[in-house]
């Protein structure tokens, strides 16, 4: 159970950070304070029922019955540093080209998303799948407002909406992971 919920632990990490780096202007400073002080408290509160969950014990399994010995091998790699490549090189890109700022955090999004993508079909659960997707067609949806003058929400969207995202989808799997212990 440890290792699925350590890459739970690391989702929602991240959630965190996207809201807390980018509940920013234009947002105004109260609900930008809101926003971060709910995404940190969502964090503390899936970690207490993860660790709940671990105290009750019982191998997590995946929906075919399969306990995952190990997800953190093979491909897994593979998708992490062709994730790594692509966070530093796109960057790297769209400064050269001149992009505005605020294209970094929807470029993070975009790739997380894909990289979440590639992990569903990498450890085939369709549940990853799902924020993967939303963060994706976040990225996406920030990368088309730089060219506007919506880019002062590229932050908003692409940062905080993608944060939103990776808490709800931790939260989903660690909710599941829980039920599963109370089950007989």
């Amino acid at each position: 159970m440890l290792q699925r919920m350590s890459g739970v632990f690391i989702g929602a990490l991240f959630g965190t950070v996207f809201v807390v780096a980018n509940a920013h202007a234009p947002l105004s400073p109260a609900v930008g304070v809101t926003l971060r002080v709910i995404a940190v408290l969502t964090f503390a509160g899936l970690l207490a029922l993860a660790l709940l969950a671990g105290r009750r014990g019982g191998a997590v399994v995946d929906a075919d019955g399969v306990p995952r010995a190990d997800w953190f091998r093979g491909k897994f790699g593979f998708v992490v540093a062709a994730e790594a490549v692509l966070l530093i090189g796109g960057r790297l890109a769209l400064r050269e080209a001149g992009a505005p700022d605020e294209t970094s955090v929807a470029w993070i999004a975009l790739i997380v998303g894909l990289h979440f993508m590639a992990l569903a079909a990498v450890w085939q659960r369709r549940s990853v799948a799902v924020p993967g997707t939303a963060l994706t067609a976040l990225g996406v949806a920030g990368l088309g407002m730089a060219a506007t003058r919506a880019v002062v929400w590229v932050p908003f969207v692409s940062g905080v909406l993608s944060g939103v995202a990776l808490l709800a989808g931790c939260a989903y799997a660690i909710a599941q992971t829980y039920r599963s212990t109370v089950r007989p």
